[in-house]
């Protein structure tokens, strides 16, 4: 999500570019060349608040390595959100509504071992341990801007791999025209799912082009380490040029279907929450405005970019659509 709150964090905090360099070398030297993901990688890698507590300059406490990294293949000029902005304010309803919740809460989920069904209209139907699918793909570093629907916005480092090599692997039919998505839904481990907030399990989609786009990835890891509870371990969908509550957390299956799924947000609110909530700073939400945003850690406000800065690589897919009407 591009993220912003107001100026309580000082510049002194964001993640100096050099270290995040040198960060970057100590892996090279230490990790293997090719991936070699053990079972620990996907265990909750946060402690019983969520928190990454007596975090060391290169390795916060509780954070496993990825090892294998590719060099970013997608990358901004933009300054990094440090580790701790990206894992202390999130939005994940499951762990209540307040931007510290997730934090708070999510260490409670278990996420070793973690199964995602892919069925639907495929070849080739499968229930998958997480690291049987991740194991055999390069994982990739992207820089991408992430930005939430209430105009706040962060810079995030992702590690994941393109949603299309998870997708290739079941063999889609002709009938698979949208890709439907669920996250977990285990209510002794998630709080806020006990208030109807939203039709449980959370839900979402995207079209097939779309799901195959390569700006699209599945994420397993951020700053090089295994994704946090609170940012939706243990993978999860970004979307860079929609709203993050595209960007789907704790994925449990991934389906594909032939008509454009009921997602979440959409059936809460179809007045507010469209089914492509790509960023478009010409529509905005009915209740603030979508033209401005603010990036966490900053106090003033900056322009929004259409199609959050990805439009010369992702517009074609909408040329000749009403993106007003279809928002």
């Amino acid at each position: 999500m591009l993220i912003g709150r107001p100026a309580d964090i000082p510049s002194s905090d964001i993640t100096d570019e050099g270290l995040y360099i040198r960060r970057r070398e100590f892996m090279r030297l230490t990790g293997s060349a090719a991936l070699a993901f053990a079972a620990g990688p996907f265990a909750a890698a946060c402690s019983a608040d969520g928190s990454a507590a007596d975090a060391a300059p290169l390795m916060p406490s509780g954070q496993s390595p990825l090892t294998g990294i590719k060099e970013k293949v997608v990358t901004t000029d933009e300054k990094l959100n440090s580790f701790e902005d990206i894992t202390s304010y999130n939005n994940f309803y499951e762990f209540g509504m307040g931007k510290d919740d997730p934090q708070r809460y999510a260490g409670r989920m278990k996420t070793s071992p973690w199964k995602v069904k892919i069925d639907g209209h495929c070849s080739k139907p499968a229930e998958y341990l997480i690291e049987d699918l991740i194991r055999p793909h390069q994982l990739e570093e992207r820089i991408y801007r992430l930005r939430c629907v209430e105009a706040w916005s962060m810079v995030v480092p992702w590690v994941g791999i393109p949603l299309a090599r998870i997708l290739e692997r079941a063999e889609p039919t002709s009938k698979a025209t949208f890709v439907e998505f669920t996250t977990l839904h285990r209510p002794t481990e998630m709080p806020g799912v006990s208030q109807p907030v939203l039709d449980w399990p959370y839900r979402e989609g995207l079209r097939m082009d779309e799901a195959l786009h390569p700006l699209a990835i599945i994420a397993v890891g951020l700053y090089g380490k295994t994704l946090m509870n609170q940012n939706g371990a243990p993978l999860r969908l970004v979307v860079p040029w929609k709203y993050g509550f595209k960007s789907i957390k704790s994925i449990v299956r991934i389906q594909f279907v032939d008509r454009m799924p009921r997602t979440a947000w959409n059936v809460a609110n179809p007045g507010e929450y469209g089914f492509y909530s790509n960023v478009n700073p010409e529509v905005d939400h009915p209740r603030w405005t979508q033209a401005r945003e603010r990036r966490i850690g900053e106090f003033s406000r900056r322009p929004t970019q259409m199609f959050n800065g990805s439009g010369d690589q992702v517009a074609a897919m909408y040329a000749g659509m009403d993106l007003k009407k279809y928002y």
